[in-house]
């Protein structure tokens, strides 16, 4: 019950930041995301849609995103970009360095190739998140559905994390 609740929460607060930020006109904001782009790469064995991505700026809150979906069978997986507020909520989960495991998923902060990384797993239905901590607000959020956590980790570190970090605006 805790494991699905703080998914959903984590979750819920990923949605919401990427909500908030779709209706902004994509033409304003194409510069701001597409540094990431090149960086989210093919998977090999896996359909990978367009990269695409948006930016927001108000006084007081910038936010990029940059995200692609993939497909293999029923499995799926998407890589994220996030950069801005929505990044330090997530961030705040990701420093508390909690752990936790039920019969019903498992959360866990550690090191990573020297990047901080919270994983989380639902063990019923296979689905779960890595988020990499890349500063102070930016994380690199890869969610997945029907895949095996391992295979997951293995899937997210394809990605060049330090790579994506250098190319997180200062």
């Amino acid at each position: 019950m805790i494991v699905h609740r703080c998914l959903r929460l984590t979750s819920i607060a990923l949605v919401f930041a990427v909500a908030s930020v779709a209706a902004i006109p994509y033409a304003r904001a194409q510069q701001a995301f597409e540094r990431f782009v090149p960086l989210l790469i093919d998977l090999p064995g896996w359909t990978g849609k367009k990269a695409d991505g948006v930016a927001m700026q108000m006084p007081g809150n910038n936010m990029i995103t940059a995200s692609r979906d993939y497909q293999r069978g029923d499995a799926r997986l998407t890589a994220q970009v996030i950069v801005g507020s929505a990044a330090q909520g997530a961030l705040a989960t990701i420093n508390t360095g909690m752990k936790f495991e039920t019969s019903e998923g498992r959360m866990s902060t550690s090191t990573i190739d020297g990047m901080t990384v919270m994983q989380t797993y639902s063990m019923k239905d296979k689905n779960g998140a890595i988020m990499v901590a890349l500063g102070t607000n930016a994380i690199m959020n890869v969610s997945f559905k029907a895949l095996a956590e391992d295979e997951a980790l293995t899937l997210a570190r394809k990605f060049n994390w330090r790579a994506i970090q250098a190319a997180v605006p200062k």
